[in-house]
């Protein structure tokens, strides 16, 4: 994969950068990769490693979409859990041939659409490139991989953020799911491009949202809250009042 790096651009440039983490940080035993576009909101939520004692990948998605129906999108890779192993690294290896840009991708991008369910034919991307990895080579990674949906370990923006309101109002941070999801991934979204699928307007409006509904979470620890999702201004909730002794206790 090394030889590859300088041309793995795009939406191929994490998995270089994920196997330099792994190697590089041999101590740690998951990394968390987050595309730029996707959000933490939800600050509460606490993440069920335990579940995942027995496997190394773990993406939101479906089953039957990915094995049976061979769907284009029945995962994602912009919210991901990698184990930083041997078996890993041995994926992304398997995973990257389809990402040099160019010829490569591009004649990818072509058997991707015709072999994958809904893929429209542009040039190969991570995402269809796992799906058609784990669906034709299912007997040697699916034991492996835990396609997540009890939570939005990725949570579709267009679906989410109009009900920020709603959900404020009806529940609580730490449910991770689509009534309080641990992220919102602005898929689609490329304000400072032209080749975006929603207005950049709108993606805009909603980032800031998303970002005061998130910050919200931590702000009301201090009594603050902003004025509404889409303000940078904040309004006091209550006094906080900290005994010197607490503080004290904290130091020491």
């Amino acid at each position: 994969m090394a030889v590859l790096e300088a041309e793995m651009g795009g939406f191929w440039s994490k998995l270089p950068l994920i196997k330099e983490l792994m190697l590089g940080n041999p101590e740690a035993e998951f990394l968390w990769w987050m595309d730029s576009d996707a959000l933490f909101t939800d600050m509460a939520f606490e993440v069920p490693w335990e579940r995942y004692r027995d496997y190394n990948l773990v993406f939101h998605g479906w089953s039957e979409k990915v094995y049976e129906e061979k769907d284009w999108i029945g995962l994602n890779t912009g919210s991901f859990f990698i184990r930083n192993c041997q078996w890993s690294l041995d994926l992304l290896d398997a995973w990257a041939p389809m990402g040099p840009k160019g010829k490569v991708r591009e004649e990818a991008g072509q058997l991707l659409a015709k072999e994958l369910k809904g893929r429209p034919p542009f040039e190969a991307d991570d995402q269809s490139a796992m799906v058609y990895l784990l669906a034709s080579q299912r007997h040697i990674w699916a034991d492996k991989v835990y396609l997540e949906n009890s939570y939005c370990l990725h949570g579709y923006w267009d679906f989410l953020v109009d009900r920020y309101e709603e959900m404020m109002n009806k529940y609580r941070p730490g449910l991770g799911d689509d009534r309080w999801p641990l992220v919102t991934h602005f898929v689609g979204c490329k304000p400072c491009a032209s080749s975006g699928h929603y207005p950049a307007e709108r993606c805009l409006r909603q980032m800031d949202r998303a970002y005061g509904f998130a910050d919200n979470q931590v702000m009301k620890g201090y009594g603050f809250v902003h004025l509404s999702l889409s303000s940078r201004r904040m309004k006091r909730i209550k006094d906080i009042k900290v005994k010197s002794s607490s503080i004290e206790k904290s130091v020491n």
